[in-house]
């Protein structure tokens, strides 16, 4: 069985964590072909990624609290399951109204998959040692996005848009067999009430009354917005301004998430030394840096995609530093709720996310204003959400 502080078990969560941006990232390249391949309209294709991200939101409200009751290990087996089961439709899909409808399935066993990785790092670790756990954890996964887009226009480009399904459903067994194995239960203390959904309201009602936990939270619902719709419009943007290949494509978003693997990198050597706080701000400043960047790149519109490309991984790199302290300071604030927290610091950013993907979408033709100034938005309201922790602590 695995162990805290040991790689293999931050490997494993970082696996499992790595489920949602392998389940987008992974059939971005494929986008525009889904598309041709239905013949359906672009939006119509971005009811996928908005389907998902919708079930990843609402499948994530029940996971947490649950597994307050009846554990980690248990809850992990039910959602990698219904991953399994969800991958395996799409793959095998005769339309597109039964892959959108896939994908509402495939993320409500991912959403588990990600709130429960959390729990368990909740269970074993707190503070700022919580963050730099999270921070690892999003290094190790931070892989995945740098590497999904590029090996997703592989697997197109070789066997075809459903190959992107085929592997998605070969991961989630490997992870189902893992878990069962390897993965002992993490949780020590069980609430003294009996579970019923009064409790479950009466503990998220709890969590919304902490005031630091509404900013962990909002702060990291904006930064996580601006990153999806952004990735939502890019398929359609870069290869109608570019005029990039599947394959091309793949390539210029795996470039722009090496920004989050140099964010997630650098958070683990900081975090501990400067606190989850400061470490955050550090990120929220990078991230409008990014978006004021991307800005510049729409405004001058340069002939070659390197330029959009850098600058997105500016604002990745801030991503990377920011993010994961969202969640270990969200977790911070309720040790006895952990599952419930994870659940509702995983639901707001993915329920807004899909709101401004699907409005990013039906705007684009050959603009990219709409997805950009997504992002700077997002990044504004991040750092202006940062200040107040910002002065607390100081005082």
């Amino acid at each position: 069985m695995l162990k805290p502080n040991t790689f293999a078990l931050t490997a494993l969560l970082a696996a499992l964590t790595a489920l949602a941006p392998l389940s987008t990232d992974l059939y971005l390249p494929t986008l525009p072909d889904i598309g041709r391949a239905f013949g359906v309209s672009p939006s119509q294709v971005q009811l996928t990624m908005a389907a998902y991200l919708v079930g990843f939101a609402l499948g994530q409200i029940g996971y947490g609290p649950i597994s307050d009751w009846y554990g980690r290990r248990s809850g992990l087996l039910v959602a990698l399951c219904c991953y399994c089961a969800g991958s395996l439709i799409c793959l095998l899909a005769p339309s597109i109204e039964v892959l959108i409808g896939a994908r509402v399935l495939q993320a409500f066993g991912g959403s588990g998959a990600i709130v429960l990785a959390r729990a368990v790092v909740r269970d074993f670790y707190s503070g700022a040692r919580a963050g730099r756990e999270l921070s690892m954890m999003g290094l190790v996964m931070a892989f995945g996005p740098v590497s999904a887009p590029l090996i997703g226009g592989l697997l197109h480009a070789l066997f075809g848009w459903r190959s992107a399904f085929a592997a998605l459903l070969a991961f989630g067994l490997v992870l189902a067999v893992t878990v069962a194995r390897k993965l002992p239960e993490t949780l020590s203390e069980k609430p003294d009430e009996r579970m019923s959904l009064s409790s479950l309201m009466t503990g998220y009602r709890d969590l919304v009354r902490i005031r630091d936990f509404n900013l962990f939270l909002l702060i990291g619902a904006a930064s996580y917005t601006g990153l999806i719709g952004w990735l939502a419009a890019v398929p359609f943007i870069y290869q109608s301004r570019f005029g990039l290949t599947p394959l091309m494509l793949s390539f210029s978003i795996s470039a722009s998430a090496t920004g989050y693997l140099i964010g997630t990198s650098i958070a683990t050597r900081i975090v501990v030394r400067t606190g989850i706080v400061s470490t955050m701000g550090i990120g929220a400043a990078v991230m409008l840096a990014g978006a004021l960047a991307i800005c510049a790149t729409v405004a001058l519109d340069p002939e070659s995609v390197i330029w959009v490309t850098a600058a997105v991984a500016l604002n990745l790199a801030g991503f990377g530093l920011l993010f994961p302290q969202t969640i270990a300071g969200g977790l911070s604030c309720s040790a006895e709720r952990a599952g419930a927290a994870s659940s509702l610091l995983g639901f707001a950013p993915q329920v807004s996310a899909a709101i401004l993907s699907a409005w990013v979408v039906s705007k684009i033709t050959s603009d990219a204003w709409p997805a950009a100034l997504a992002v700077l938005a997002t990044a504004v309201l991040a750092l202006v959400l940062w200040l107040p922790l910002r002065f607390k602590r100081a005082r």
